[in-house]
């Protein structure tokens, strides 16, 4: 086997890596585009330029010196999208803090593990969202609040706790307003803040994410300055980013796709960013679009497909977009296809990563052709490598299925207090273990097959579900598809699809079979068809295929 022949690639760039803190960063952007604007939080009414925004975060950031915050300290932020989420992001990047991002969805049990896992010293929590009062549960969790004084919290549930930030207006005792925080901040601090900014180096930690946690529980992926800022960086350069793009921002913040792709890319060419509202609602983020005439879109599939299902899709102008990025799970074929036509977005990429890798490993370009971004995650990111692998650790020829290994400035420190985790997903050269079957042709450019769980084995034949839903994806009834494996006496497995039908469509299994007939190999038919309203997802959009096969094991065994 050649060289040349083989599944590895490396992203080689004439673009250097940046070698800067986060806070570094945002003065050289703010030095350079002082009145354009920075941020937009629709649903708040509130904007901001560069210049502006600066200021409101060296205020705060001052501010959490002034309450004894140090370098190294840990503090979670708990909210939906907003205004002061990014602040706090860039306030604790410029102190040194390393931000917990806890996710909105996350309840009482999944907020203490998150807290005690990282020992966090203080956390900025948001109100209420959606079901969920933020405030009531943290009393709950932690009685002593109702009588602790401001910044001197004792708790006996999480001893590393002592404060907590709270948004909004109203008070609520024993927690700090966020509105005050600025008042601790003197100038006394304001200096200490410029001297951090020759002392913070871009290799310290500065964040940790927790993975989805669908197997066992979350891990805390521990990331610097180094990972996640340049990973924004070389997404701009992709997207042909500058200070005159307003990208508009649906996907969570506490999330890579948010807080990386979104607001790091921004602050490193000082484009505009957009909030269309707290959650993910298709009929804000089209409004927004139209309103502030966006340029660059985000979103999961799930969003797009709902974005362009809305009643009212054809009442709004988005004219005014060029580009985007669909990511954080496998973009169905015919979506793309509808996105570049019916959402002006002819410069839409597809990227493909992990919460460990900062998280971009893969990107479409947007001068790439159709067919290639339509059926590929692109090539490898500039400053990254890949292979693919087969069970004995060998790289494959090129087009052959194996698993996706990537290595390079973009992969984590580790998982938080977790050594023997870390070890299992990086091996002794660098390499992180991504867990997805993908395949490379000779040109480099990557199809992600699906994940090694995910993969079905029915009788011998090893079946990707990703090729089937690419298919059935074709039948114009269908609107989504996901297809599972389930236990089966004779094969080991068969294949169910959940089927969501487009509106005012009806069909059934025997139709489904019928359009399958001929057209893919008997074995790869599903057996088993659900028809459903919704599927079971994280807040990020990603399809959580193991409650679904829960679900089915359960449904069968009553048969």
């Amino acid at each position: 086997m050649s060289v040349t022949n083989t599944s590895y690639c490396s992203g080689a760039s004439s673009v250097p890596l940046l070698g800067l803190t986060i806070g570094q960063q945002l003065d050289k952007t703010v030095s350079k585009y002082p009145d354009d604007l920075a941020i937009i939080s629709k649903y708040q009414n509130l904007r901001a330029t560069w210049s502006e925004f600066s200021n409101l975060v060296d205020n705060f950031a001052a501010g959490l010196l002034g309450l004894g915050l140090r370098r190294g300290d840990r503090i979670g932020i708990w909210s939906p999208n907003s205004f002061e989420w990014t602040v706090v992001q860039f306030a604790t990047a410029k102190v040194g803090l390393i931000l917990v991002n806890i996710n909105p969805a996350y309840k009482l049990s999944e907020l203490e593990y998150a807290l005690k896992t990282v020992e966090c010293r203080a956390l900025v929590t948001a109100e209420k969202f959606k079901n969920s009062s933020y405030i009531d549960m943290l009393y709950e969790l932690i009685p002593e609040l109702l009588d602790s004084k401001i910044n001197q919290l004792k708790s006996s549930n999480i001893p590393s706790l002592s404060l907590i930030i709270r948004l909004g207006e109203d008070v609520s005792p024993g927690m700090l307003n966020y509105s005050s925080v600025h008042t601790y901040g003197s100038s006394k601090y304001k200096l200490k803040l410029e001297e951090l900014s020759e002392q913070l180096q871009f290799d310290d930690p500065i964040n940790i994410q927790f993975t989805s946690g669908t197997t066992g529980f979350p891990k805390g992926a521990t990331l610097t300055h180094h990972n996640i800022l340049n990973n924004g960086y070389f997404n701009g350069q992709i997207l042909n980013l500058s200070n005159e793009d307003k990208v508009c921002i649906p996907v969570p913040l506490y999330h890579c796709f948010g807080m990386v792709m979104g607001n790091l890319m921004c602050a490193s060419y000082g484009a505009t960013m957009v909030y269309p509202s707290p959650g993910f609602e298709p009929g804000e983020v089209l409004k927004a679009v139209a309103e502030e005439e966006c340029t660059v879109l985000y979103g999961v599939p799930t969003m797009f497909i709902a974005e362009l299902d809305h009643p009212e899709f054809k009442s709004f102008n988005l004219s005014s977009l060029r580009a985007g990025t669909m990511a954080g799970s496998p973009c169905p074929i015919e979506v793309m296809k509808r996105v570049i036509s019916d959402m002006h977005m002819e410069g839409v990429t597809i990227a493909y990563g992990m919460t460990e890798t900062s998280p971009v490993s893969f990107q479409s370009s947007i001068s790439d052709p159709v067919d290639r971004r339509v059926s590929t995650v692109g090539r490898v990111h500039p400053h990254v490598e890949a292979k693919i692998v087969n069970e004995k650790g060998a790289v494959v020829k090129r087009g052959v299925t194996g698993e996706l290994l990537t290595r390079g400035y973009s992969v984590m420190l580790g998982y938080w207090g977790d050594l023997k985790k870390t070890e299992d997903s990086i091996d002794i050269n660098g390499w992180m273990h991504t867990g997805d079957l993908a395949k490379i042709d000779t040109d480099g450019y990557c199809m992600i097959v699906g994940r090694s769980k995910d993969m079905v084995i029915r009788g011998g034949e090893n079946i990707y579900p990703r090729e089937i839903e690419e298919f059935l994806y074709k039948n114009p009834k269908i609107q989504d598809v996901h297809i599972i494996g389930v236990p089966d006496d004779r094969y080991g497995e068969e294949l169910c699809a959940w089927i969501k039908l487009r509106k005012g469509e009806n069909s059934d299994i025997n139709e489904i079979a019928a359009f399958c007939e001929g057209k893919i190999a008997h074995y790869k038919i599903p057996k088993y068809i659900e028809f459903v309203e919704s599927f079971p997802m994280t807040v990020t959009g990603k399809i959580q295929k193991f409650k679904m096969r829960e679900h089915m094991i359960n449904s069968l065994k009553n048969l």
